[in-house]
């Protein structure tokens, strides 16, 4: 994952002004907060944490895929 440094904020300035850290998620899509200078949090816009839900159903779903095919022979011969 790739960070944008304008996306950055510390934890202190969190606490003090969410209101940034939420300007910051509308206008960048997303927003780092820093503890003791690392990065801690990730705060992203609900519906791009769905995307990723989604996204993640899909591997699930191309995984199951492969393998079907892999096992083809198996489950041919456990349908009988």
């Amino acid at each position: 994952m790739k960070i944008d440094t304008n996306t950055m904020i510390s934890i202190t300035e969190a606490n003090q002004n969410f209101s940034k850290v939420t300007k910051m998620v509308d206008e960048h899509g997303t927003a780092v907060i820093l503890k003791n200078n690392v990065p801690r949090y990730l705060v992203i816009d609900f519906s791009e944490a769905e995307k990723e839900k989604a996204a993640s159903a899909e591997d699930v779903l191309a995984i199951s895929e492969r393998l079907i095919q892999k096992n083809r022979k198996a489950y041919e011969v456990l349908a009988k």
